[in-house]
């Protein structure tokens, strides 16, 4: 038996479940639907945001490492082989790559591919007229809110999972469709940004942090820019 007051004090709580709440910022108590409306908000009004992954798009697999914020973004994008560069300033979006892509692109779109035009173009931005074909699309990536209103978006009836970490920080999950509509691990700790989204349908796995964390963007220096001179590779 326990001796003494303190004693008795321990033994009464060792049956006692511990609080998975304690020292959260309390979202987890909210039912389902809401935390994944306060995620949402809270992620878009953020200022910035590191995004890194990988998304299916219309059939085509996407391996993303963006920084974005609101007046534009910066990062990679790789597909089917390619490797490409992506810097938007303002309206001005801007693609650099090496000069082995160019000379694939160039052949795959029934342009010479010509060695010597394809080292012209080698690692230097390619100014993307916002005419041309292939401007919304690769824009859509370094477009803070364009990204977060695609990825965001869990399907089917959303329910509490269960409570992890991500990189570190408590989380809670939460499931449309029991999972098969995707998955999004909020975070526990401060504002409740979304941490980790694995979409439906297998569609890819993107991880989101740094988020407020501002980063520099500016234009690069003209010696830099060179004309493509033709449509963006539809490739790409």
């Amino acid at each position: 038996m326990c001796a003494g007051l303190a004693a008795l004090t321990a033994c009464g709580g060792e049956g006692e479940k511990a609080d998975p709440d304690a020292g959260t910022n309390g979202v987890g108590k909210l039912p389902a639907k809401k935390i994944e409306s306060k995620a949402r908000t809270v992620a878009g009004s953020a200022d910035a945001v590191h995004l890194s992954g990988s998304l299916v798009s219309k059939g085509r697999t996407y391996k993303v490492d963006m920084k974005l914020k609101g007046d534009g973004g910066t990062g990679v994008v790789s597909t089917k082989g390619s490797r490409y560069e992506l810097l938007r300033v303002g309206e001005e979006l801007y693609l650099k790559a090496d000069a082995g892509f160019w000379a694939h692109q160039g052949a795959s779109g029934g342009h010479s591919g010509d060695a010597a035009a394809a080292d012209k173009l080698d690692d230097k931005y390619v100014k993307v007229p916002s005419g041309d074909p292939s401007y919304k699309r690769l824009s859509g990536f370094t477009d803070k809110s364009v990204m977060l209103d695609g990825l965001l978006g869990l399907h089917g009836t959303i329910t509490a999972g269960d409570r992890g970490e991500v990189g570190g920080v408590r989380t809670i999950r939460i499931l449309g469709g029991q999972g098969g509509g995707g998955t999004l691990d909020v975070s526990l700790e401060g504002r409740p940004y979304p941490l980790r989204l694995q979409r439906a349908g297998g569609a890819g796995v993107i991880r989101l942090e740094d988020w407020n964390k501002d980063f520099k963007l500016s234009a690069p220096k003209d010696d830099h820019v060179v004309d493509y001179g033709q449509q963006i590779p539809t490739g790409t």
